[in-house]
Order: C-alpha cells, then sequence, then structure tokens
C-alpha cells in the first residue's frame, strides 16, 4: 500500500556518502523533530533527475529554507557510493542529503516502488516529493511515469 497524507515514515536505515565513506542514517535521524522535504528520482546520473529534478532543489535551497525547511533530501534506489559520485558531479555541497537506498527496502515500504526492467534499471524508486513533519507526511505528489511535474522543486515550494 501506498503511503498517504498523515502517515508516519516507516523506519529504515539508508546510508549516505561521507568524507569517512558510506554511512547509515536512520529514519528517525533523518526525520524526527525535523521539517524535510524528501524528493525521490529514478536513478542517479538520468537525463531528467541531473538536468531538472536535482538542480531544481539545489538552485532552490535557500528558498526552502526560508520557508521552514531543515533538510532537503534527494532519495534513490542506488548505492552511497554512485549517490556520493552524483552529488558531487552536480556541485550540491550541502544543500541536499543524497541518500543511497540500495536494496529499496524504505522505497518498497513506502509503496513507491516501479519496475524498472524494461529498461535495464530493474525495480527502482517512483519519481515523487513529500514533504515531512517530525516523522509524518503532510503533502505528497507522485509522478505519472515519465512525467516530471509535481515533484520538482518549484511546485514543491508553492506548497509550503
Amino acid at each position: 500500500m501506498t503511503i498517504q497524507t498523515g502517515d508516519k515514515i516507516p523506519a529504515a536505515t539508508l546510508s549516505h556518502m561521507t568524507a569517512e565513506g558510506p554511512q547509515p542514517i536512520t529514519t528517525a535521524e533523518i526525520f524526527s523533530g525535523k521539517k524535510v522535504m524528501l524528493f525521490s528520482v529514478p536513478g542517479a546520473f538520468t537525463p531528467t533527475c541531473s538536468a531538472k529534478h536535482l538542480p531544481g532543489f539545489v538552485q532552490h535551497a535557500s528558498d526552502f529554507q526560508a520557508k521552514g525547511v531543515d533538510t532537503i533530501a534527494c532519495l534513490a534506489v542506488n548505492d552511497a557510493f554512485v549517490m556520493g559520485a552524483w552529488g558531487k558531479d552536480q556541485g550540491v555541497g550541502d544543500k541536499v542529503l543524497m541518500l543511497a537506498d540500495g536494496n529499496g527496502d524504505f522505497t518498497r515500504a513506502l509503496g513507491l516502488e516501479m519496475d524498472g526492467s524494461g529498461f535495464g534499471m530493474g525495480i527502482r524508486g517512483k519519481r515523487f516529493s513529500m514533504i515531512v513533519e517530525d516523522g509524518a507526511v503532510t503533502t505528497l505528489n507522485i509522478e505519472d511515469s515519465g512525467a516530471f511535474q509535481v515533484s520538482s522543486a518549484e511546485h514543491a515550494l508553492t506548497q509550503l
């Protein structure tokens, strides 16, 4: 079942790249007591994700902060090495927390997985964005397959 507005974020452990290498990070650490703008992409280094989705959140990071967002987080069913390299390539710095859901466990728990096997990508995450306040989903935007509209940084800013 797909997560809904009002639901709590499921407990999970993701990973992110640090100067010391890949490190685990729990959903409690990410979401507890914070306002988080979480967005998900089907894959790092893919065309729409690299040209529009991630860059929009990097470009508007200060706008999200001004609206009370503590953390902007990008999620993908990729490993921490790929997410770290993609963040470096995109000049993310400390503006966006690059989260790796290597096995897709968190994405499945959200009910937001998609089958990209037809494109040689296996099981990935749908393109979506959500605003999470103290661990509860307050806004959820799920894209139709192949679309990029409601999960954009620009659209998310209108919802804060």
